[in-house]
């Protein structure tokens, strides 16, 4: 049974997806979800991330701009700029406290991302997180 952990999961991926140009991505989000056996209760958490993030990405990359240090969005790489999107979208707009979100995204980027990316998706998250309050 998929838990939360796999929800985002599947949403980090149909960010990626979608940041690789994939803008079609929505029109597939059931089979994806399906195929990754996200259903039910899970299903709709899913997509009402994937749904929110993209509804207020302009936002969502606003924030993850302001507090990047010596780096161009542009740069970042996709599996980053997927899971800061999530987490940014979350703490922005969510009801969850930050500290449960960002070890979320910590723990998304140990395994999609690269040996640094936990370390700096934690900073940035945190300097949101600090920036809301």
């Amino acid at each position: 049974m998929a838990t939360r952990h796999h929800a985002r999961m599947a949403v980090v991926s149909l960010l990626y997806a979608y940041d690789l140009g994939n803008g079609n991505i929505a029109e597939h989000t059931d089979e994806i979800l399906e195929e990754k056996k996200i259903r039910n209760k899970q299903k709709d958490f899913a997509l009402n991330l994937y749904e929110g993030v993209m509804e207020k990405l302009p936002e969502c990359d606003k924030a993850i701009i302001e507090h990047l240090k010596e780096w161009d969005f542009e740069r970042l790489g996709a599996i980053e700029r997927a899971t800061l999107r999530l987490a940014a979208y979350e703490i922005l707009f969510g009801e969850l406290d930050s500290a449960v979100i960002i070890n979320e995204a910590v723990e998304i980027t140990k395994a999609f991302g690269t040996e640094q990316s936990p370390k700096f998706i934690n900073g940035v998250l945190d300097a949101i997180s600090k920036d809301k309050k």
